[in-house]
C-alpha cells in the first residue's frame, strides 16, 4: 500500500490561531478557557468555554475572518466554515500544494468533519421565523449551516475536485476524516487529501443542552483556567470549545516527487463502535481498546513501540476512567506517555481529534510531550501509567497516537510515526 505523510497543518483554537504559536502556548502551559459573558449564559450553570480569541483580544494570535473571506462572503458562511477555511489555508500553504492541472485537481480530496455544524445559524433562523416570518430568511441559510459546506467551501476556494466528505460522528469526526482521507489515498482514488474538522457552537442552546445532561464542568466558573482537568480526581465535566484543525496528507511518492517536506507519517488507523450506550463507553473501554489495537496492527508494530498518546480524555468522570482502563489493557505496563491537551484547549467536539493529531505530530517532531495542565491528583486508574502532568515532558519517541471517542459509541484512533528522510 502507498505510504502516507502529513505535509501541512493549520489551527484555529482557544489558544490562538496558527499551529506554531498554538504549540508554543500549549507547551508553556497556557489555558484557552475563559469566563463567558453573563448575558450569554444567564440560566446555564456552566459559565465557561474555550472561545477563539479575536484580534482585539489577542493581537498575535487572534482570529480575523477578513484574512480569509470577505465581509460579503461571511454573510454566507457560519462561523464553523470560516474557522475551517482559515485552518485549511494555513495547512495548504505549509504543504505547498497548489494543483495546476485538471488531473492534479481531480485527485485532491477534501474531507472536513463537524459534530454539529452551523448550529448558531440554525438557531438564528428559528429566531427570524418566530420574530419576522419565513419570508425574511436569507437564501444562504441552508448552505451556511450544512456540515458538508466546510469541505465544499474549501474545495471551491482551492479548486479541489476529488472526493469530498464530511463525517458527522460527534467527537470522533475529525479523526474519521483523517482516516477516510488516508483510505482514499491508499486505494488510489486520490493523491492528496485535505482533512480535519471544525466546530463553533458556543451559545445558549448548545451549552444549556449539554448542561442539562450534566456533561459540563460547573465547579470552576470563577477559576476557568482550572476547569478542564482530564484524569484528575476533581474533574466534573468537560469545557465546550470552538475552533478548527486541518491537515494536508498525501502519498509519500507524490510528496517527494514535488519536493514537499513530510512532517510525519500516518501508519495506522482504527475505528470501532461500542454498541453500548448513546453517551457513555463501557467501563472496561472494550471498544476503545479494539480501536487502538486496530491502529497499531495496521501499522504492523506492537504496542510497546508507541511512545505517546494524545488522549481523548475530556474531563468527564466516566469517560476518562474508561480510557484509562483501555490504555492499560492495550499497553499493559509499557511506558507510553499519556497527555490530554483538552486541559488547555477545552473540548473542540468535532474538531478535537484533528487538533489532537497535530499536537501528537508536534510531540514527534520536537520530542516534547505537551502538559496536561490541572492534572494534580490523578485518578486511581492512572496508577502505573506514565501520565504527563502540569509540566511538559521531553523524550525522543518514534510513534504517537491520537484518540477520539464520541456520543453513539463511535471510536477512532490514528497512529503516526516520526519522519526520517
Amino acid at each position: 500500500m502507498r505510504r502516507i505523510v502529513v505535509t501541512g497543518y493549520g489551527i484555529v483554537s482557544p489558544l490562538g490561531c496558527g499551529a506554531d504559536l498554538v504549540w508554543q502556548r500549549l507547551v508553556a502551559g497556557r489555558s484557552g478557557i475563559r469566563r463567558l459573558p453573563d448575558n450569554l449564559v444567564p440560566d446555564v450553570p456552566a459559565k465557561i468555554a474555550g472561545v477563539v480569541p479575536t484580534i482585539a483580544d489577542d493581537a498575535e494570535g487572534g482570529f480575523d475572518p477578513l484574512r480569509t473571506v470577505t465581509a460579503k462572503e461571511q454573510m454566507r458562511m457560519d462561523r464553523f466554515i470560516q474557522f475551517a477555511m482559515t485552518a485549511a489555508d494555513e495547512a495548504i500553504k505549509q504543504s505547498g500544494w497548489a494543483p495546476s492541472t485538471d488531473a492534479e485537481r481531480n485527485r485532491t480530496a477534501t474531507i472536513i468533519a463537524s459534530g454539529i455544524g452551523g448550529f448558531a445559524t440554525m438557531k438564528q433562523a428559528v429566531h427570524t421565523i418566530d420574530q419576522r416570518g419565513a419570508r425574511k430568511l436569507s437564501p444562504f441559510t441552508v448552505p451556511s449551516f450544512l456540515v458538508n459546506l466546510a469541505a465544499g467551501q474549501i474545495s471551491i476556494r482551492h479548486g479541489f475536485r476529488g472526493p469530498i466528505g464530511a463525517p458527522v460522528t460527534a467527537c470522533a469526526a475529525s479523526l474519521q476524516a483523517l482516516g477516510d482521507g488516508a483510505r482514499l489515498i491508499r486505494t488510489g482514488e486520490a493523491d492528496v487529501a485535505v482533512c480535519g474538522g471544525s466546530e463553533a457552537c458556543i451559545e445558549r442552546v448548545s451549552l444549556g443542552s449539554f448542561a442539562a445532561a450534566r456533561a459540563l464542568s460547573t465547579d470552576f466558573n470563577d477559576t476557568p483556567e482550572r476547569a478542564s482537568r482530564p484524569f484528575d480526581k476533581k474533574r466534573d465535566g468537560f469545557v465546550m470549545s470552538e475552533g478548527s484543525a486541518v491537515l494536508v496528507i498525501e502519498a509519500l511518492d507524490h510528496a517527494l516527487a514535488r519536493g514537499a517536506t513530510p512532517l510525519a507519517e500516518i501508519v495506522g488507523y482504527g475505528t470501532t463502535s461500542d454498541a453500548f450506550s448513546m453517551a457513555a463507553a463501557p467501563s472496561d473501554g472494550e471498544g476503545l481498546q479494539r480501536c487502538m489495537r486496530l491502529a497499531i496492527e495496521a501499522a504492523g508494530v506492537t504496542p510497546d513501540v508507541v511512545g505517546h498518546i494524545n488522549a481523548h480524555a475530556t474531563s468527564t468522570p466516566l469517560g476518562d476512567a474508561a480510557e484509562l482502563t483501555a490504555i492499560r489493557g492495550v499497553f499493559n505496563g509499557s511506558p507510553v506517555l499519556v497527555t490530554s491537551t483538552k486541559a488547555a484547549t477545552g473540548h473542540l467536539l468535532g474538531a478535537a481529534g484533528a487538533i489532537g493529531a497535530i499536537f501528537a505530530i508536534g510531540a514527534l517532531r520536537t520530542g516534547t510531550m505537551p502538559p496536561t495542565i490541572n492534572l494534580e491528583d490523578a485518578d486511581d486508574l492512572a496508577s502505573g501509567l506514565a501520565m504527563v502532568g502540569p509540566k511538559a515532558r521531553t523524550q525522543d519517541i518514534d510513534y504517537a497516537m491520537a484518540n477520539g471517542f464520541g456520543f453513539g459509541g463511535v471510536n477512532a484512533s490514528v497512529l503516526m510515526k516520526r519522519w526520517e528522510a
